[in-house]
């Protein structure tokens, strides 16, 4: 039990750092000494330091006889920084306590077998599943090649995003909506479609002060390069990331006077974009957990090419009826067999509407 407690706070280090380390791991590590924690630490911005030296620096000398319990493997490469298996070793700790083990071909139980060679005790998988499902990020990137992919649904009772003649701010009241922003927080970007782009001209940015210390990324997917100059995205992405999905057939014209706004161009496809070609293109650049946001044609494309990992649905306590823009645009499903399904992990009340979280079911 004192394993499992040391270890949820070790999670609770980790979480925050989603959406700010990649393309690192946001790893938790907590010292314990004697029963007294004399060290903690989260993985920095930017992926550097790493968790274990955060809380090494803390712990100072109090480290030796210590037990560590690290959220993710200890790595055993050098890159940046030494191995953090190493600098535990180095720091006189006895016994590391492992969540999860790091699949990272430069990894993949070298760390955990590094610290057996050098005589510490080591126990993994404690609270393994929590620990995954906070690296899930990771673990897609590096397993799948592309982020982890959340569907973020904001709408009526009966799935409705706006009216028909495009009335939708607000469906849902101001605790939704900042709460929608605080998980925008936990995401290295946020990805919309050209038609939302000029429909909306957002500014797809984290609008809570302090709750991140590294900008959000801007994916848009829009296949003939037709997002204006002036909008928003185009015009502020010198200083936000804006990256753009498109196809190899848009306008080189389009593409170069984009790129002079600081835009960073993905091609993904030949005649429009394929998303799953983009994501990754996405994985690639470093992206490990990407927060969709609309509109209904994105939507229906990566649910009917299986590219949603999770849902989170933010629902308001109103019916529009059918004459409403569905969350949805229609992508062949002719039979029940041929749905995604998912499983519901989590439900939270926010004011008078509901967060409803799904995972991909197996």
């Amino acid at each position: 039990m004192d394993d499992e407690q040391h270890m949820r706070a070790a999670l609770a280090l980790g979480r925050r750092g989603l959406g700010s380390t990649w393309p690192n791991p946001a790893v938790g590590c907590v010292l314990v000494l004697d029963g007294h924690v004399v060290g903690r630490g989260t993985t920095a911005p930017g992926g550097r330091p790493h968790a274990e030296a955060v809380a090494l620096a803390m712990a100072g000398g109090s480290a030796r006889g210590a037990t560590a319990y690290v959220t993710l493997e200890p790595c055993s490469h050098h890159g940046q920084t030494p191995p953090c298996a190493d600098v535990l070793i180095a720091a006189g700790v006895v016994r590391v306590v492992v969540a999860g083990a790091d699949p990272d071909p430069r990894v993949n139980g070298t760390g955990i077998a590094r610290l057996r060679a050098a005589g510490l005790d080591v126990a993994t998988g404690c609270l393994a599943a929590e620990a995954d499902r906070q690296q899930a990020g990771f673990l897609s990137r590096i397993r799948r090649g592309r982020p982890h992919v959340t569907l973020k649904l904001a709408t009526t009772l009966d799935g409705r995003i706006a009216t028909r003649s495009g009335q939708s701010r607000w469906i849902t009241g101001p605790a939704a909506r900042r709460a929608g922003h605080a998980m925008r927080g936990t995401h290295d970007a946020i990805m919309v479609g050209i038609g939302t782009v000029l429909a909306d001209d957002p500014d797809l940015t984290c609008r809570i002060p302090g709750i991140r210390k590294t900008p959000l990324v801007r994916v848009v997917a829009d296949s003939h390069l037709r997002t204006p100059l002036a909008s928003r995205l185009a015009v502020t992405a010198q200083d936000v990331p804006t990256w753009v999905l498109h196809a190899g057939e848009a306008d080189p014209a389009r593409r170069e006077a984009l790129a002079d706004k600081g835009v960073r161009l993905f091609e993904a496809g030949t005649a429009r974009v394929n998303l799953a070609a983009g994501l990754q293109l996405l994985g690639a650049a470093g992206l490990t957990r990407l927060m969709v946001e609309g509109g209904a044609g994105i939507a229906a494309a990566l649910l009917a090419a299986g590219l949603v990992d999770g849902v989170a649905w933010f629902h308001a306590p109103a019916i529009m009826g059918g004459d409403g823009l569905a969350a949805v645009q229609p992508f062949g499903v002719t039979g029940l067999d041929g749905m995604p399904r998912f499983r519901r992990t989590r439900s939270q009340a926010l004011g008078d509407d509901m967060l409803t979280e799904f995972e991909r079911a197996a």
